[in-house]
């Protein structure tokens, strides 16, 4: 089986053909994604998209983490950045 990566707010994360964005980032032990709308943190919690708490931006567009599957050179980021 090959390994691919795709970028996690500039950290490099490895995954398997047909893993989810979720799965890869829980493998590198990975369990929050960042801040939400209201500032709290997305994680995975349902495991299929019901319940959207785990809500990352893919390049650019607002996705669930558990059903996303991970592509080679994607960009993931937190929904909303925390701003100094």
């Amino acid at each position: 089986m090959t390994e691919d990566t795709f970028r996690l707010m500039g950290r490099t994360i490895s995954f398997r053909a047909g893993e989810s964005i979720a799965a890869a980032l829980q493998a590198v032990g990975v369990l929050t994604y960042g801040p939400d709308a209201l500032g709290n943190e997305t994680r995975c919690f349902c495991g299929i998209g019901a319940c959207q708490c785990c809500l990352v931006r893919v390049d650019g567009i607002v996705r669930e983490a558990c059903i996303t599957l991970a592509r080679p050179g994607m960009s993931v980021e937190p929904v909303e950045r925390r701003h100094a």
